[in-house]
């Protein structure tokens, strides 16, 4: 991934310029023109608007460089309406908002947002509150994705000219969806404090039910829409939570009534056990495994090829012969072709387990150590 930076003089002609950027997991820099873009409001610490000034600068030729990533501010809460996005041309056909909320007892987390307006009928449309996997990955990629309104035009784009294109089957046609980066040190969400980065689920559902009151109380024209929380991945565990932190709200009178109607989950983490061990009986009941391979391992493995004993050699052997026959499925989407990595990080780079399985085994296959991601492609590995 690279991080967009666009270079803009002062009567709105542009030509972006795509330079690298050191990026985590799910997470993009983008930058836009100061022109693009309406200030709408922002309720800011007195010093915070010396460091906003300090983010535009204009050079010989009255150029401006307005970066969307508002990091290094001090900002409790802030909205802007980005008109136009580099690589996407003219103006956006989309009402597109981002801004920040603070949640904690001070404020000390800023959690970041990106909020698309219904294209069809904004006042009547579901409001959504999506959430990505991870934990720890951005809203962008949701956004860019999945179920946002545009997406990376990998036809016409290169690694040093990254192109944007409208997606016409986003979830915008016909509700408003809030893209949240969350926990803190996702996407462009910080911590005031290295305190506040600490994080689990249960402060996660706490915080994401602050936010959520704290965005109702900001945009009042939502509070009457039907509200659905939407995840995947990871945040399987975390959306029953927050909808339930919801009706407990609505039930004490704390803060607005919240039109709250379900919640939208894709291939949800639940039960890690459960999840693991569905994997092969899937390839086998997908025609992706023989029977005599599926059979094998079954026996040998017990059922089991999470916690895999680590003297079992014939199951070990097994799973590495399961793992050689489905090296080149995708594994998120088997129906999807597998992409090609050569300009692109190897696929076990973006891994992240949810435990270590290290102490069970070194040689114990790539299947078994899948972990719990939201994966951007396929990859070969």
């Amino acid at each position: 991934m690279v991080g967009l930076t666009l270079n803009c003089t002062s009567n709105n002609t542009s030509q972006p310029e795509v330079v690298p950027s050191s990026v985590g997991t799910c997470f993009i820099l983008f930058m836009a023109p100061y022109t693009s873009l309406q200030f709408i409001r922002s309720t800011m610490k007195p010093q915070s608007l010396s460091y906003l000034q300090q983010w535009i600068r204009f050079n010989n030729w009255g150029s401006v460089v307005f970066l969307l990533l508002l990091v290094f501010l001090e900002v409790t809460e802030s909205r802007f309406l980005v008109k136009t996005l580099p690589g996407l041309p003219g103006d956006l056909p989309f009402t597109l908002e981002t801004g920040y909320i603070g949640v904690g007892e001070y404020d000390e987390v800023q959690l970041f947002y990106y909020f698309v307006e219904s294209e069809g009928n904004p006042k009547d449309d579901p409001l959504m509150l999506w959430l990505t996997g991870g934990p720890g990955c951005s809203g962008l990629s949701g956004l860019l994705y999945e179920i946002g309104p545009f997406t990376i035009n990998y036809v016409n784009s290169t690694v040093e000219n990254v192109m944007l294109e409208i997606n016409p089957h986003s979830w915008t046609k016909a509700a408003n969806i809030i893209f949240l980066d969350q926990p803190a040190g996702s996407g462009f969400s910080y911590a005031k404090t290295p305190e506040a980065y600490i994080t689990n689920d249960t402060l996660s559902t706490v915080q994401i039910y602050e936010f959520l009151m704290k965005w109702l109380v900001d945009h009042p024209t939502f509070l009457k829409n039907p509200l659905y929380i939407g995840a995947d991945s990871y945040s399987g565990l975390v959306v029953p939570m927050i909808v339930l932190e919801i009706y407990n709200g609505n039930e004490v009178g704390e803060g607005p009534q919240i039109n709250i109607k379900g919640y939208v989950i894709g291939n949800p983490l639940a039960d890690t056990n459960g999840a693991y061990n569905s994997r092969i009986p899937f390839a086998h009941r997908m025609a992706l495994l023989s029977d005599a391979i599926y059979n094998s391992t079954k026996e040998t493995c017990h059922g089991e090829y999470l916690n895999v004993d680590p003297n079992n050699t014939l199951c070990i052997h097994d799973l590495q012969v399961v793992d050689k026959f489905l090296e080149r499925i995708c594994m998120p989407h088997i129906l999807e072709p597998v992409c090609d990595t050569s300009n692109a990080l190897k696929f076990h780079l973006f891994k992240r387990d949810l435990r270590s399985l290290e102490k069970t085994s070194a040689d114990v296959p790539r299947l078994q150590k899948q972990c719990w991601y939201h994966s951007i492609g396929c990859s070969s590995g």
